[in-house]
């Protein structure tokens, strides 16, 4: 019994190893020749193994992009996890932009463009994105509290407006990342910071307009 379970415990070790390595693969097929005109084929010429071989463990583009997202989802999990724990959550989301816009390379960043593009075409990419949002979102809003317990966030701020705020100042240094060759990551990172820092003081506060009827709370 025993030897059963670690001969279980090696196979999917494997079978982990190999997704992983498919995935890789995948992220350079799809920067390559584009997410949208990326085929099962060109993932399997670049991972080195036959098609049939690659459908054994993704059976559609769709599978890849959610495995994807899943192993980017674990990465983000622990972001988040150092940014609640931190006692200078700025300095924290500054060290997590960092990462994400200068360490990291560019390619990673086109692909997530070329994905928010796919969203808007297919209904079960964008399925997989809107639950990525919703992840994030809940993640900050635990984050933005947390600074506020902490003092690193002024006690009144709006936390529905801060997290929004957060979100939309991602979205564009991700998006301008992987679109703009020559662009400048530590001068945007401070930029990103500078105006974190005023929303978390409280400084910057939601247009009146935003308060109508239409708004969403």
């Amino acid at each position: 019994m025993v030897a059963d379970v670690a001969i279980a415990d090696q196979s999917a070790g494997r079978d982990d190893r190999r997704r992983r390595t498919i995935l890789a693969a995948a992220e350079r097929a799809f920067v390559r020749h584009g997410f949208h005109a990326s085929t099962m084929q060109d993932v399997a010429v670049e991972a080195g193994m036959s098609p049939g071989n690659l459908y054994r463990y993704f059976p559609s583009k769709d599978a890849i992009v959610a495995g994807l997202c899943e192993y980017d989802q674990e990465e983000m999990a622990s972001d988040f996890v150092d940014l609640a724990a931190a006692g200078d959550v700025v300095g924290a989301i500054e060290q997590v932009l960092t990462k994400r816009l200068v360490e990291e390379p560019r390619e990673r960043l086109q692909l997530m463009v070329e994905i928010w593009a796919e969203s808007a075409r297919n209904p079960v990419i964008a399925s997989i994105q809107s639950k990525i949002d919703a992840v994030v979102r809940e993640r900050l809003l635990a984050t933005v509290e947390a600074a506020k317990r902490s003092g690193a966030a002024a006690p009144g701020i709006d936390v529905d407006f801060a997290v929004r705020a957060l979100m939309t100042i991602g979205a564009g240094l991700f998006k301008r990342r992987g679109l703009e060759p020559d662009f400048a990551g530590e001068v945007e990172v401070a930029v990103a910071v500078g105006l974190i820092r005023t929303v978390f003081r409280g400084l910057a506060q939601p247009d009146a307009a935003a308060e109508g009827p239409g708004a969403r709370r």
